[in-house]
């Protein structure tokens, strides 16, 4: 079976009048000027707020249903001396979540005991189980939430009949087990009327990640503690953890724009000088060079952080973000290392045995929804795998690792514009449990009705995807002439950072260009060009392109214009996105005709 590659590229559109604006306002090359007006950055207050987010700018936290009354009971037990129990959740947001609360109620003068729970032996989020052992090993008389408990309706009733207070501080939408409202605070900015909550919160809010959530209840903590006269509050700035609001954000992947936008430009600007002992070392052990970026904690910091917790227990990657102890501090780092390295190593396994399952049975006209389920399949894991099959085949796709308890315990990822969620709805008397929202969820499944399940969601997604165009697509934001490919143009993008979800790096695209040399494989997976590009030859690197065939003859590409660092060279690098025999040019077709004015 030949697995689909290559992709449709579509044209960015901007109105010739909107682009010209942009480079009147603001000296923009064309090619950029271009990119911003197609992303809908055109008026001048909208570019210099866009280009220079200002703290200012942040939306008030009491904006946010519920997160009054949370600061209300928060603050009245600390008064009371009560021990409050953070209950986290393993990943990178929910790990910097936990670490900033603990911080900022340990300022103001509270008794904190932290727990993130073992994603083998608890589960995600904001389970009973787990939550009853806290209680009889801690004693807590409020619980606070981060990154998890919109749907714990078990735990905080639970909590609630021991005369525990819980209040939630939550980013993810209701599941199927309902909405928590027994809690004595629910704060979760995608919350509204349809669930309950008498308003909703403002637009720019409601895309925060867990560990946003937590900064704007801190936010508020400190404005309540001040206005009650609490001496701690007078000294604290929330500022000096935003190096830790970044990296949860960014590695969550929540769209980088409006209140996420802010909180990353100013974290990425402190975490170049950190005072933060943990995060510090972290840098210094991943060989982190240069000016630190969201690829850095994409791709670098964010993946040790996350390897504690998906192959052990997240308590190393908490105690990191919290020592100011130097030498405990490189202790913690090297592991966290250590453990990268065999989360990438299981990771590669696991995805090589469900490719050799998939590609030996996989029919891209009869298969719309991949189920695939193995023995010995990392639980902490399965979610990444199930990410890079998604993307490998352009399809819905659920991992299952089948346990000796007679349980499948699945992670299931989607592709754009598809709703797995509901999707996985008419399927729900085959499941033991299911929750989650678009673009991933979970599942428990009995092992002898992964036959049945695999066979029905697969008929579920035939119904929306079968006929349908889903050939994964490329948007090339502006094609370039050889002569635009130069530090000038880096120097453009790069005042567009941080780039990440919905603000991705520019993909360029140039015509008619023909190899120096043969193309080759590098590192085993990725193919290496070299390009004469305006009389300079440029590399280019696609990575996990190795098994691709390049046409013979000229090409066009469409790349990432990166400057990478390698043995104490800087040079500019052109990341391929995609390649293809080179098509005449084909002119953009005009803009619409709007009609007569009324």
């Amino acid at each position: 079976m030949q697995i689909p590659q290559g992709k449709r590229w579509i044209d960015a559109q901007a109105a010739p009048d909107d682009i010209q604006a942009v480079i009147d306002s603001y000296g923009f090359s064309p090619p950029m000027a271009k990119t911003l007006a197609s992303r809908g950055l055109v008026s001048r207050e909208d570019i210099a707020r866009f280009l220079q987010p200002r703290i200012s700018d942040l939306v008030d936290p009491f904006a946010i249903p519920g997160l009054k009354d949370a600061c209300d009971i928060i603050l009245d037990h600390i008064e009371n001396g009560s021990v409050i129990l953070v209950y986290g959740d393993y990943d990178v947001d929910g790990v910097t979540a936990t670490a900033l609360m603990v911080q900022v109620l340990s300022e103001l003068g509270a008794q904190t005991v932290p727990f993130i729970p073992h994603p083998i032996e608890d589960g995600a989020g904001f389970e009973l189980d787990p939550l009853m052992r806290c209680i009889r090993v801690h004693h807590p008389q409020l619980v606070v939430t981060v990154d998890c408990g919109t749907s714990s309706v078990q735990a905080v009733d639970a909590a609630s009949r021991l005369g525990i207070d819980v209040v939630i501080t939550d980013h993810h939408e209701p599941s199927d087990a309902g909405i928590a409202h027994h809690a004595c605070a629910l704060v979760n900015p995608k919350l509204g009327p349809v669930h309950g909550v008498q308003s909703g919160a403002p637009k720019a809010v409601r895309m925060l990640a867990g560990v946003g959530v937590a900064f704007k209840l801190c936010h508020g903590l400190v404005r309540s503690a001040r206005a009650r006269g609490v001496e701690e509050a007078s000294h604290i700035d929330l500022t000096r953890y935003l190096d830790m609001v970044a990296m949860g954000t960014v590695a969550d992947i929540v769209p980088l724009l409006d209140e996420n936008r802010i909180l990353v430009y100013h974290g990425l600007r402190l975490m170049n000088h950190t005072r933060s002992v943990g995060i510090k070392t972290l840098l210094k052990t991943a060989d982190v060079a240069g000016e630190v970026d969201t690829y850095h904690i994409g791709f670098i910091i964010g993946p040790r952080i996350n390897a504690a917790g998906r192959l052990g227990h997240a308590d190393s990657a908490l105690e990191l973000l919290l020592t100011e102890d130097p030498k405990r501090a490189m202790d913690l780092a090297a592991k966290l290392s250590h453990d990268s390295l065999d989360r990438q190593q299981i990771e590669d396994r696991i995805v090589r045995e469900a490719c050799e399952d998939l590609d030996a049975r996989f029919d891209p006209e009869r298969d719309f929804g991949l189920v695939v389920a193995h023995e010995n399949w990392h639980a902490g894991v399965i979610g990444i795998v199930a990410s890079r099959l998604a993307s490998r085949y352009n399809r819905p796709v659920v991992v299952i690792d089948k346990n000796p308890d007679g349980i499948g315990r699945a992670s299931c990822r989607s592709i754009p514009g598809f709703d797995l969620l509901r999707h996985l709805t008419p399927c729900a008397d085959i499941l033991r449990r299911f929750g989650g929202h678009a673009m991933a969820a979970g599942l428990q499944i009995d092992l002898d009705r992964i036959p049945e399940f695999a066979t029905r969601f697969n008929a579920v997604c035939a119904g929306t995807l079968r006929g349908a165009d889903i050939q994964r697509q490329l948007t090339v934001d502006a094609w370039l002439e050889p002569k635009n490919i130069n530090d000038h143009l880096y120097a453009d993008q790069a005042r567009l950072r941080p780039f990440g979800h919905s603000n991705p790096v520019p993909v360029w695209g140039l015509r008619n260009v023909v190899p120096v040399y043969p193309p080759r494989v590098s590192g085993g997976k990725h193919l290496k060009c070299f390009f004469n590009i305006h009389g300079i030859q440029r590399e280019a690197i696609g990575f996990g392109m190795g098994d691709r065939r390049v046409p013979s003859g000229p090409l066009d590409i469409a790349f990432n214009l990166i400057l990478n660092r390698y043995n104490g060279q800087t040079y500019l690098q052109l990341h391929l996105q995609d390649f293809r025999a080179a098509q005449p040019e084909v002119p953009s077709p005009p803009p619409p005709d709007p009609g007569p004015e009324e």
